[in-house]
């Protein structure tokens, strides 16, 4: 099972999340990363789906909120204390949950060269490490946690992989 889900992923996923890295990392400012990431827009414009169902208005409030936090942002060391300025900035708008938080901390830390070294677990992150029967007490997991097949993959990697293939993971024994 495992080869043919990490196969997959590397010709249909991988690319894409490259490309989407790449996007962050050559903002020109960290204004600019962060409105780009705030905003969840890509290099055409268009809204990424994880944030397809966002209000307008909550994207623009978020950005009002993340700009206004610029230089915690912009010296933050590490993706958890990344997250941690983006919760707190972010944490009273509307319809902005824990998906939004996440993805923009990585599209954040791609400029700013911060990359998670834990699995943070959300949405559909959470359904498929329940699959694998992984005790969900907290929110995020170890990389020794994890099934050996993921343990040498990036934890940005291994999110996307269980959040993707997760009724896969759910449909086996």
């Amino acid at each position: 099972m495992w080869a043919a889900i990490l196969r997959h992923y590397d010709t249909h996923h991988r690319p894409r999340v490259e490309r989407q890295g790449e996007w962050f990392a050559n903002s020109k400012s960290v204004e600019e990363a962060i409105t780009r990431a705030a905003l969840a827009t890509d290099q055409r414009g268009k809204r990424y789906d994880h944030q397809r169902r966002i209000p307008k208005q909550s994207l623009e409030a978020a950005k009002a909120a993340l700009l206004k936090n610029e230089a915690p942002i912009k010296t933050a060391t590490t993706l958890e204390e990344l997250l941690t300025i983006i919760i707190e900035a972010v944490q009273d708008i509307h319809r902005i949950g824990d998906l939004y938080v996440y993805d923009t901390a990585l599209r954040i830390g791609a400029y700013l060269n911060l990359q998670p070294e834990r699995v943070y677990l959300h949405a559909g992150t959470k359904t498929g490490a329940q699959a694998l029967r992984i005790p969900l007490n907290r929110a995020f997991l170890e990389p020794h946690e994890l099934p050996v097949e993921l343990r040498n993959r990036p934890p940005a990697e291994v999110e996307d992989i269980l959040c993707i293939y997760k009724d896969q993971l759910r449909s086996t024994p």
